[in-house]
């Protein structure tokens, strides 16, 4: 796909997020207010991801323009890094955290909405914003994989980094009920005090597993081009 379609699409992405985001924070939902407001959420959080990774992708288009046809080691460099740290959201946050999200979200809702997203949120998100958050983050990403070959980091960095993110919400979603007595989801409370640890396994688990899906497609996407 030539370059010029490629930063459109990914301009196209990055507003769209920058307009699910605004919309969302404009939402008077009592959830905002108390204690971690919308930081609480994986939702807000990957959405805050994707449009980092996305601004990051369009800066990373722009510098390639400009540097094209210059001589400039500096301005390669600094090219060079920006492309390091794009690669690397897209491994360690953007692909797996989303897929995650994606997945699970759709996967409970469908068993039970109540656990994970109660009706009387209804009143206060509409359906385009529901699937804003929770649908379109798949074909958004898997759109940027086909279009662009990201180098991966080495698979021990790669997965002690998810297992980083992963540990670190779990224990942020602990902190927030040792301080306000409530779960952040509705499914928790459902679960014993063993069974909760072996949920947090599972969901550690389970974000390395698309860790390695997202490495695997990638790798099979760009060797099957070359």
């Amino acid at each position: 796909m030539a370059l010029v379609p490629c930063q459109v699409l990914r301009a196209a992405i990055l507003l769209s997020y920058c307009s699910i985001l605004c919309n969302y924070k404009a939402i008077d939902m009592p959830a905002h207010q108390t204690y971690g407001g919308s930081w609480k959420f994986l939702t807000f959080i990957d959405l805050v991801i994707q449009a980092v990774f996305f601004g990051i992708c369009v800066l990373t288009d722009l510098s390639s323009l400009l540097t094209r046809g210059n001589d400039s080691q500096e301005q390669e460099r600094q090219l060079k890094k920006l492309i390091s740290l794009r690669d690397w959201m897209m491994a360690v946050l953007a692909f797996p955290v989303g897929v995650f999200v994606v997945t699970m979200f759709w996967s409970i809702y469908i068993y039970d909405r109540e656990l994970v997203y109660p009706k009387l949120l209804d009143n206060f998100i509409p359906a385009w914003l529901n699937h804003g958050m929770h649908t379109t983050v798949l074909p958004f990403v898997l759109i940027e994989m086909r279009t662009t070959h990201h180098q991966y980091p080495s698979r021990s960095c790669g997965l002690a980094a998810v297992c980083t993110f992963a540990v670190g919400y779990i224990l942020w979603v602990c902190w927030i009920h040792h301080v306000t007595g409530v779960w952040v989801y509705p499914l928790l409370e459902h679960l014993s005090p063993s069974i909760k640890i072996i949920f947090f396994a599972a969901v550690t688990v389970i974000i390395n597993v698309f860790y390695l899906v997202g490495e695997v497609l990638n790798n099979y996407i760009w060797d099957t081009q070359k």
